[in-house]
């Protein structure tokens, strides 16, 4: 499935404004990781925390001195 930028636009606010995050969907607290619904699709995302040159995981997710933050989007049934 391709997403028209509309599209992806509706994605990055419903991740941004999502915050149902209950024991069971986020058991370690991190927030990074959501499903959500939209146009009848359900989408995963999940951030993830490299170090700047994106090689391997950041060795401080905390800092953003040493971190770059990735977000993926997906169909969830393409999981």
């Amino acid at each position: 499935m391709s997403c028209d930028p509309l599209t992806v636009a509706e994605l990055l606010i419903t991740v941004e404004d999502f915050d149902a995050f209950t024991p069971d969907n986020d058991p370690y607290a991190e927030h990074d990781f959501g499903a959500i619904r939209l146009n009848g699709n359900t989408f995963f995302w999940k951030f993830d925390y490299y170090d700047l040159d994106l090689q391997m995981h950041s060795p401080d997710p905390s800092d953003p001195a040493v971190t770059a933050r990735v977000l993926t989007v997906m169909l969830a049934d393409e999981y």
